[in-house]
């Protein structure tokens, strides 16, 4: 059953390749000019991408697949439809086009001698902590449910960041890229402000940007001045990363969704509007420290995560799913190893 999965999942991401390939070649034609005439040719290639995720049945790929796919190559297409974007310069090759659509990264402008990709050691290290989780997990019966829910927030952080800063080393390696982080130690973040903006899924936040943020300001910036729609640019943001949330948690679990995830995005939305405001008004007279602001932000994404983000994960058995998933990794890891090793023996 893993190995028919295995096929099945191979296929559906040559299938996304083959119509990165036709977007790419929409791109370079004249007979489809940037605008509404390159939008409609695009749009059955996202509506494809949108159903992709439905096909596949691990909890691990169908999830990587809806953020990378569904979402962001989503996104990426639709700046490309109007010339906008990383998929839009005139310069890049097939292959360059291709990675860019359907991985999370993002190429640095300015590179720098000094790359996050230069010091592995970090993530070695979180690949540690990740595992001694996961062993942490024998023992549920025996820790406190209070306990249990942070470390979720630990496993979803070191789940994520060990996902995608693979598949940008994998991308360098094969491409020659420099590329930006993908997280920037969300833990010592300071305000809500600078853990969504700066530091948390920074893949995210550039695709937000430039598809949500910036045209919502745009529009409201002629009502009630560019200065005044940052507020309702930063609160639609977050509106369009929680529909997008309840997508990828529909295809996790197949069953319709309680919107929990959505209140989850439009409470911090309407907390970092007001932090903005407050910090307009106040931080020059009274800022808080570091010692203070850190433990309060990271405290207020912990709480209110455990209370509206996780319920929906552990209802379709996500915990389940994914440690069944990392027993039959660990067992094939387990078999490649003795196959290896025996081999070694034999010669």
């Amino acid at each position: 059953m893993a190995s028919e999965g295995i096929n099945k999942f191979i296929k559906l991401w040559l299938c996304i390749i083959i119509s990165l390939c036709y977007c790419y070649s929409i791109g370079r034609t004249k007979k489809t000019p940037k605008g509404i005439v390159r939008l409609l040719c695009l749009l059955p290639v996202m509506c494809l991408f949108l159903a992709i995720p439905l096909n596949i049945s691990s909890i691990h790929f169908a999830g990587t697949t809806a953020f990378s796919i569904s979402w962001l190559a989503n996104f990426k297409l639709l700046l490309f439809a109007f010339g906008k974007g990383p998929l839009s310069s005139p310069s890049l090759s097939l292959p360059r086009f291709i990675a860019i659509a359907c991985f999370p990264i993002k190429i640095q402008q300015h590179p720098s001698h000094l790359n996050v990709y230069q010091t592995p050691t970090n993530y070695a290290i979180k690949v540690l902590l990740f595992a001694l989780l996961l062993s942490v997990y024998d023992y549920t019966h025996h820790i406190h449910p209070t306990i249990l829910l942070v470390l979720y927030c630990f496993h979803v952080y070191f789940c994520l960041e060990i996902i995608l800063v693979t598949v940008a080393t994998l991308t360098r390696a094969l491409l020659g890229l420099e590329l930006e982080k993908q997280f920037n130690e969300p833990y010592l973040s300071t305000s809500l402000q600078d853990f969504w903006g700066k530091r948390w899924n920074l893949m995210a936040t550039s695709v937000l940007r430039p598809t949500a943020y910036e045209p919502v300001r745009n529009t409201a910036a002629r009502f009630i001045g560019r200065k005044r729609a940052l507020l309702p640019a930063v609160f639609g943001t977050f509106v369009v990363s929680g529909i997008m949330h309840e997508l990828i948690f529909y295809y996790l679990g197949r069953v319709w969704p309680t919107w929990e995830v959505m209140r989850f995005f439009l409470l911090h939305g309407v907390c970092v509007t007001a932090e903005i405001v407050l910090k307009n008004a106040f931080a020059d007279k009274w800022p808080l420290p570091r010692e203070v602001s850190t433990p309060l932000t990271v405290g207020f994404v912990m709480i209110t995560g455990n209370w509206l983000f996780f319920p929906p994960l552990l209802r379709c058995g996500a915990k389940e799913r994914a440690l069944e998933e990392y027993g039959v990794l660990g067992a094939f890891i387990k078999n490649v190893t003795t196959l290896t090793f025996s081999s070694f023996q034999s010669h």
